[in-house]
């Protein structure tokens, strides 16, 4: 059987110890902050004195300015791999959210070329952070059950809008910077202390858009909660994750409510510094398994149970 290798760019948001655990490969975006330019993913370093750094760094007013990686980055990024005779599966955020996906699909295109003989298999995850990094890290379960890249990336195709995300900010102006909401919405929001709940969409392009609204930072952590127990399906068979914006005590208690709710395994980190840019400082975020979010359909309960098992079993 032909090896393969899991890539993804950086914005899965996969914390490093797992990243070295299931041997996946990171592809990093870069951006700059004041004019100084940065990745966004340091291997060795650990990401939450990174992260706790640029978070106070945004608060302070720092200009961030963020880009997608270009297809030759991508390309550079994997040809070792296929050097190697290994087969690729690289899973990107949301093309409705960077147009990296584009510019992996145009880098796939040229290394078909040059290596006939090998799979490349580019995936649209329709998240962003760790929505997207749950999908990667069920592509290294299926790996490591024996599956190819080809039933890998199959996975996530039938799979992706099943990944639920629900978030929260703790100011909205980095959201009126950003574009998702005018000034008079920013400004009203503010003086009412409203704090908007958004969720990954059902859109083929899929993007992070308005889902409700909550009075005051208590109910909107609530209210992530309480979107988890509305269409999550078997919490308890599942790795759940909460990413957060250097709010750790907040993504804390959120992990608890989720705890109270069926979640065993809670994955808790730093939201992502790219897309964390855009959505701010205090932003708390969940990520799980649970409701198409296309068809509004659940999957059948136990079905997660029953894949758990078989990769008890494959090790």
């Amino acid at each position: 059987m032909i090896k393969f290798d899991v890539y993804c760019d950086s914005g899965a948001n996969i914390p490093l110890e797992l990243v070295k655990q299931r041997g996946i490969k990171i592809i990093p975006y870069t951006f700059t902050v004041n004019g100084e330019e940065r990745s966004c993913y340091d291997g060795e370093r650990d990401f939450a004195e990174i992260a706790k750094k640029f978070y106070n760094e945004v608060r302070e007013g720092a200009e961030v300015k963020t880009s997608l990686l270009s297809s030759h980055t991508i390309a550079e990024a994997v040809t070792p791999s296929l050097d190697a005779g290994r087969d690729v599966i690289i899973t990107f955020i949301s093309s409705g959210i960077s147009s990296t996906f584009n510019q992996a699909k145009a880098a796939a295109e040229e290394l078909s070329k040059k290596y006939p003989e090998r799979k490349i298999f580019v995936c649209d995850s329709a998240n962003a952070s760790m929505g997207e990094g749950l999908q990667v890290l069920r592509a290294c379960d299926l790996r490591d059950m024996g599956e190819s890249a080809e039933a890998c990336a199959e996975w996530i195709e039938n799979n992706r809008y099943k990944i639920n995300s629900y978030l929260t900010v703790g100011d909205l102006k980095y959201l009126k910077k950003s574009g998702r909401i005018s000034a008079t919405l920013a400004i009203a929001g503010t003086l009412l202390n409203i704090k908007p709940v958004l969720m990954a969409d059902g859109g083929d392009n899929a993007k992070i858009v308005f889902h409700s609204k909550a009075r005051g930072r208590k109910k909107a952590l609530e209210a992530l909660a309480e979107n988890f127990s509305l269409n999550v399906v078997d919490p308890e068979n599942q790795t759940v994750a909460v990413c957060h914006g250097d709010c750790e005590e907040d993504a804390l208690t959120v992990a608890e409510l989720l705890k109270e709710r069926g979640a065993k395994d809670v994955i808790v980190e730093y939201y992502d510094l790219c897309t964390g840019s855009h959505v701010g400082p205090g932003t708390v975020a969940i990520f799980f398994y649970g409701k198409d979010r296309q068809t509004g359909v659940k999957p059948k309960e136990g079905i997660l149970s029953k894949f758990k098992k078989r990769l008890k079993q494959s090790n």
